[in-house]
């Protein structure tokens, strides 16, 4: 099926050279598409790497490798193979995760467990070893290519091509942040569903490395949901080659760790918000800010609640300012609420205010903030300190006929 590039897509940045870092494209046909969709990221020696993955119970074998070789800190390579998520196949599936990572640690002459693979697509069919292997070949093979071609690689349903920089200094040094990500459809917090890869030439410790992005990942990641189900494949990934000559970052009192962490947290929300951009049939950004909670991760509770309810989205894809919806999924969050404190606005204007509708409210100005395409929705509990912000799309007839069409 054809699918139009959404209406809120981005173009794709210019993304800096990391060096270190060696991206190739090539052509493993999981699908019968005329594209590429296998990426190969080969990473200097030495190179640290930190993830975060879905806590899905279903995990696939490619996710439950990647949680396990994490921990030894070190990566050579980066295997993304587009098309088939290669999840729910047993053992078969986890012989070909296996095969993989030996024919890149054989070429590369590195450990098996620095060659870090992922797989995305259709679940339930076997990952083809013979697909996978000729992939590979012909990727280590190929000329090094730029990122927005290994970005639109490692896709399935997504419209464009998600990526994402930054920079910061660590002590004298500059050093530079770039990454790329898929997602487009089972997007849902539980670290959130997606396939993202974040490079650096950064030094950084991987213990380090793993605090910064669990952090970043906490208020990034975890707080984005298009249609509130998690995959079984969802990862993101930090690499940090060590190339830009710092002095090595190896805790919160290192020089420049507080800009280095920066850096790379604006670089998840950058990606995580392409990720809503391009939801399935979206047609509306959503930023939803939950203030007044009991407690922060209750505020994040409230936050989702309401980005999840398929009345409050397609109420705004109806450019309906029907706030008695966000006022249902409020008192269904399973959250500390009191109904005679609750406030509600829509775009900065307050349509109900501790418990009542605001008196005089114009519903004008609010429908003109409606039909736009970046729509702000604030709550206030009027409890405590407690706060956090979401970000959703609406939900549209567009999400259905992709997903209904999905296999074919």
């Amino acid at each position: 099926m054809q699918i139009d590039t959404s209406p809120l897509a981005r173009p794709f940045p210019a993304l800096p050279a990391i060096a270190g870092l060696s991206l190739r494209v090539a052509r493993a046909h999981y699908k019968t598409w005329d594209r590429c969709d296998l990426t190969f990221a080969e990473l200097a020696e030495g190179t640290s790497v930190a993830g975060v993955f879905t806590k899905s119970a279903c995990a696939s074998s490619e996710v439950e490798l990647g949680r396990a070789n994490v921990r030894q800190g070190r990566a050579r390579a980066l295997v993304v193979n587009a098309g088939n998520s290669n999840a729910f196949t047993g053992w078969r599936g986890r012989e070909a995760v296996e095969a993989i990572m030996v024919q890149v640690s054989e070429a590369l002459g590195c450990p098996q467990e620095q060659v870090f693979v992922s797989s995305t697509g259709v679940i339930g069919v076997p990952l083809p070893k013979d697909k996978a292997r000729a992939g590979i070949a012909a990727a280590l093979a190929a000329e090094p290519c730029g990122w927005e071609e290994a970005a639109n690689a490692i896709g399935t349903t997504d419209t464009f091509a998600k990526g994402a920089g930054a920079s910061a200094m660590v002590g004298e040094t500059r050093v530079e942040l770039a990454g790329i990500i898929k997602g487009s459809g089972m997007i849902a917090p539980d670290m959130a569903t997606m396939l993202g890869y974040i490079f650096t030439d950064a030094a950084v410790a991987p213990a380090f490395l793993q605090e910064a992005l669990e952090r970043a990942n906490a208020q990034t990641f975890s707080c984005i949901t298009v249609d509130g189900d998690t995959s079984t494949s969802d990862t993101v990934m930090v690499f940090a080659t060590g190339k830009a000559g710092n002095a090595r970052i190896e805790g919160w009192d290192s020089p420049g760790a507080d800009a280095f962490a920066a850096a790379l947290a604006d670089v998840c929300r950058n990606l995580a918000h392409l990720v809503v951009r391009d939801g399935e049939g979206a047609r509306k950004f959503v930023t939803i800010r939950v203030s007044g909670a009991a407690s922060d991760d209750s505020a994040r509770r409230i936050g989702l609640a309401i980005a999840n309810s398929p009345l409050v989205k397609t109420a705004i894809a109806g450019e309906d300012a029907n706030w008695g919806r966000v006022v249902m999924a409020v008192g269904k969050a399973g959250e500390p609420a009191d109904r005679d404190t609750l406030s509600i606005a829509f775009g900065g204007i307050w349509t109900a205010k501790n418990g009542l509708p605001v008196e005089g409210y114009d519903e004008a100005p609010v429908a003109a903030h409606l039909k736009g395409e970046d729509i702000d929705i604030a709550v206030d509990l009027g409890l405590g300190e407690g706060r956090a912000t979401v970000w959703t799309c609406d939900l549209t007839h567009g999400y259905i006929a992709i997903n209904a069409d999905y296999r074919s």
